[in-house]
């Protein structure tokens, strides 16, 4: 999912699912359960504490220190908080307090894979090659599956099957309860972009600069569109159309059946971030240093809003009830997390201190969750 690894945080630190069509009529809930969350958009339509008008008022609830940078997004789920660290642990804390119910350690980092939870049981990546799936009540390893290289990319779960990336150049789905292989596609390049699954379908990015298009269930590949640029950026589909971002400076729209270019938009630097879409607007981040509104049919800018940062880009916005949650670097080693109006682009509220912000947020119930660079969790809710 994201392009860099546990080392360069440290040395910062050293120097200062299932489709939206398919989720049962009738239903909402506010979990955040994985990357993409259940409507593989990065949109939160549950959310109805936060809203434009009080986000202002955001503060620390509590933080939770692990001591190493905390690349992972958090995936929240029946009042418990999921996260990787650079510690070589995954946690799971109480959603309300902060508080650490359990932790389980491996041989290498959690550092980039961001945990998907699904029917009890957590799916995450390691640096240490493996996916794990644990126990969500007591931590306790059900499955680990060995790839041939660093796990980045952070898993999706769709009808009983863990969709993920790894820097084996492979594409993989594992039978959710067992962890055995169902299949493998290989790619040309590392795969740390996390797969969208919808109607049938895995999407996934390549640094050998191809958006993929697999038969979820046989692996089999339905298209593929070559950018000009490493595609680190975890795909969002909505509406028979898929977003991407790509190291070429562009975001594309591409049809989810044919792969064919709808439209693409030019940002001044790599687009590494992962697009939320709601609304029928695409909210993205690029290395420019901006975050762009663009409309989904043709692409065209609504707004964007300048951070002023020099580097920006890892973290992937978060949309909840009008309110588009990002993060990112600042100069100097700070960080800031930023709430902005899903219309305006106005800023209503930001958070700023030492160390680069590269997780992305997750929102859940009124409170704005996030890994940090200082290796603390976050949890923002209103005083």
């Amino acid at each position: 999912m994201k392009r860099l690894t546990i080392s360069t945080l440290i040395l910062w630190a050293c120097f200062v699912h299932v489709a939206w069509g398919q989720q049962p009529a009738g239903k909402c809930s506010n979990n955040w359960s994985e990357f993409h969350r259940y409507n593989m958009q990065r949109w939160n339509r549950c959310e109805k504490v936060l809203t434009v008008n009080n986000v202002g008022g955001l503060g620390l609830k509590w933080s939770s220190r692990f001591f190493i940078s905390v690349y992972s997004s958090p995936a929240v789920a029946n009042g418990v908080v999921y996260v990787g660290s650079g510690d070589h642990k995954v946690y799971a804390l109480k959603a309300k307090t902060g508080h650490k119910l359990w932790s389980y350690t491996i041989g290498g980092h959690f550092g980039n894979s961001s945990p998907a939870v699904a029917n009890g049981v957590v799916y995450v990546g390691s640096e240490d090659h493996n996916v794990y799936a644990l126990n969500t009540s007591t931590g306790a390893k059900l499955w680990s599956y060995a790839t041939g290289s660093f796990v980045y990319s952070s898993p999706s779960v769709a009808n009983g099957v863990v969709y993920v990336g790894s820097n084996d150049y492979n594409v993989y789905a594992l039978n959710a309860s067992t962890g055995a292989k169902l299949w493998s596609y290989a790619t040309g390049g590392s795969v740390e972009s996390s797969p969208d699954v919808a109607n049938g379908v895995v999407y996934v990015g390549s640094d050998d600069r191809n958006v993929y298009a697999l038969n979820a269930s046989t692996g089999a590949k339905l298209w593929s569109y070559a950018t000009d640029g490493a595609v680190y950026s975890s795909p969002a589909v909505a509406n028979g159309v898929v977003y991407v971002g790509s190291d070429d400076n562009k975001v594309y729209a591409l049809n989810a059946s044919t792969g064919a270019q709808l439209w693409s938009y030019a940002t001044g630097n790599y687009v590494g971030s992962s697009p939320a879409v709601a609304n029928g607007v695409v909210y993205v981040g690029s290395d420019d240093g901006n975050v762009y509104a663009l409309t989904a049919s043709t692409g065209a800018e609504l707004w964007s809003y300048d951070t002023g940062q020099s580097f920006y880009g890892e973290s992937s916005p978060a949309v909840a009830n009008g309110v588009v949650y990002v993060g990112s670097y600042e100069s100097l080693g700070y960080g800031s997390l930023y709430a902005l109006d899903a219309k305006t682009g106005a800023k209503l509220w930001s958070y700023t201190k030492p160390f680069p912000v590269a997780s992305s947020p997750a929102v859940s119930n009124g409170v704005v969750y996030l890994g940090w660079g200082d290796g603390n969790v976050y949890a923002f809710g209103l005083k």
